[in-house]
């Protein structure tokens, strides 16, 4: 049950960490950090055994700079030890188990106390109040099934900070029905779907949906899609970035621009394929470790996501939390061109955006099937009006012109009735099986 008093608490002293000064915010991050490691050292078996094989104690871990002695964990060391990475200190009947949404193919299941999941609430409501969403707006999300029902019974009677959820998998016929119902103030969820529904908006000229805000996480978006979704309705849209495993973790403030770091409760780092950090600027794989999961605590912890540290040290709405740049998708969102070249899902995404048919398609996926060979798959908004040959002589033309590629690359275009989901509900635009 969810202790509502120490859950405020702990949302007031996070939002006022935001505003400390950067020394200050770093001397809280090392404590906790110090915290962590000899807590999970002395009651967690998988740690304790990782760290004594390494020749490691916790005294040789003292600030952020030291987290490069500890070895990097990923998702499938974690499955294969998941008993023995629940500390000693709790039972694991009274913990609360989540998994994650399975976009990877299969879920990871993990456990939080009582008091982590008041933590992460509050750290998630910090990132919303930050856009401006009050205690008494109407907060509709669209998201998987499986994250229904989040708010608490006082929660959901008092209609504070409380979400209401719409299926992800719905028809967006239905869930534009639903969401016209509700009246939103806060319009929430996955970012493919967000951009689905505007796309639907539009075309239909519904003016009925009028949300203050709108907040977007879970996949990925560029800012051409924020822009258009802005415009379609004429409000501010802000992009966050989390993984189940660690909640939120990065997200957008008023300024819409850089992403805060939730330094207080995280720490992010983004390493290349050395498993060395990278400079600001520099794309890398990002590497977390929570300061506030002590049931079964996530040290070194790969995402599988790649993205980068922001250069820009400051944000003018004067929160002092660590900067990150836009986040770049997974690494198998990464293509590997053939000279070697990689190249993110944003490249491709911007490369559409240039076509002078984009308008005609609703939706589309790459699929990098091998180094020299990708399916394009594309659903088109009226078909009959299109000249498909045209299409797809500029679409593989403009592809090779803008990525420096010769004839031996092929392309092969598709036009498809539909393109689904993933089994946890995204849309992933870019996949690579390289």
């Amino acid at each position: 049950m969810v202790n509502y008093l120490r859950a405020y608490y702990y949302l007031r002293s996070a939002i006022k960490r935001a505003y400390w000064p950067r020394k200050k915010l770093v001397e809280f991050q090392n404590k906790r950090l110090r915290e962590i490691i000899r807590y999970a050292y002395e009651n967690v078996p998988f740690y304790h055994e990782k760290y004594r094989q390494a020749g490691l104690r916790p005294d040789d871990v003292r600030t952020v700079d030291d987290l490069s002695k500890l070895p990097i964990i990923r998702r499938d060391e974690v499955k294969r030890n998941l008993n023995r990475m629940i500390s000693t200190e709790y039972d694991v009947k009274e913990l609360r188990m989540l998994r994650t949404s399975g976009s990877t193919g299969e879920p990871l299941y993990f456990y939080i106390s009582g008091r982590e999941d008041e933590l992460r609430k509050a750290k998630h409501l910090r990132a919303n109040i930050a856009c401006g969403q009050k205690p008494w707006h109407r907060w509709v999300v669209i998201t998987s099934p499986i994250y229904f029902n989040q708010a608490g019974r006082l929660q959901k009677l008092l209609g504070i900070y409380a979400p209401i959820s719409v299926s992800v998998f719905d028809d967006v016929s239905r869930q534009i029905s639903i969401i016209e119902r509700l009246k939103p103030d806060v319009l929430d969820g996955y970012a493919s779907s967000l951009l689905l529904l505007t796309r639907e908006v539009e075309k239909r000229g519904i003016t009925t949906i009028k949300p203050k805000i709108m907040i977007s996480g879970a996949d990925l978006i560029d800012k051409a899609s924020r822009e258009y979704v802005e415009k379609v309705f004429g409000v501010p849209f802000y992009d966050q970035y989390g993984a189940a495993e660690f909640e939120r973790l990065a997200w957008q403030c008023e300024e819409k621009s850089q992403y805060h770091i939730d330094a207080d409760s995280v720490v992010m780092q983004f390493i290349d394929e050395n498993e060395e950090e990278v400079a600001p600027g520099e794309r890398g794989e990002i590497v977390c470790t929570s300061l506030i999961n002590r049931a079964m605590p996530f040290i070194r912890y790969a995402l599988g996501d790649v993205g980068k540290a922001s250069e820009q040290n400051e944000c003018p709405c004067g929160r002092n939390l660590p900067l990150m740049d836009v986040i770049e998708g997974r690494r198998d969102d990464v293509i590997v061109l053939p000279d070697g070249r990689l190249i993110s899902a944003f490249a491709f995404i911007a490369a559409m955006y240039q076509l002078s048919f984009y308008q005609k398609i609703e939706k589309f996926r790459v699929i990098q099937r091998s180094i020299d060979y990708f399916d394009i798959l594309i659903k088109l908004n009226n078909a009959e009006k299109v000249d498909i040959n045209c299409l797809v002589k500029e679409l593989t033309g403009h592809f090779r012109g803008v990525f420096n590629l010769d004839d031996k690359v092929n392309f092969n275009v598709e036009f498809v009735d539909d393109i689904s989901l993933d089994s946890s509900g995204k849309f992933r635009i870019v996949v690579s099986k390289v």
